[in-house]
């Protein structure tokens, strides 16, 4: 493991509620809990643990996101099959008889034969 992430781990193990995602502030807070003398590995380990938090923060709000858009898909599928439904219930009503067909069947080709 990389230096400054396992020394940057080693610090939010203890602290991570005290980091957040301003790296200036999470400098003060590194600087307030350990004895870094490098200002060098000082900046990179706070910028570390900001881009860390930062990441977190994306991937949480991605994954309340997609379950908001789960549900709003369920809702929509559920929408259709109630549409569906109302088209089943519409062929119900113009279900007929064997001898109704053959009535309007044989209207609508004596009225051909009467155009011709």
């Amino acid at each position: 493991m990389d230096r400054i992430k396992r020394l940057s781990f080693e610090v939010m193990d203890e602290n991570k509620s005290k980091f957040g995602e301003d790296f200036a502030e999470n400098k003060i807070v590194l600087n307030q809990l350990t004895i870094i003398h490098s200002k060098g590995l000082k900046n990179k380990i706070a910028g570390y643990i900001t881009r860390y938090i930062k990441k977190q923060i994306r991937e949480e709000e991605f994954k309340q996101n997609k379950s908001s858009y789960d549900s709003s898909d369920i809702e929509e599928t559920s929408l259709e099959h109630d549409e569906l439904d109302d088209d089943s219930e519409n062929d119900e009503e113009i279900t007929l008889t064997n001898e109704e067909i053959e009535s309007i069947l044989h209207s609508t080709t004596s009225d051909d034969k009467k155009t011709e």
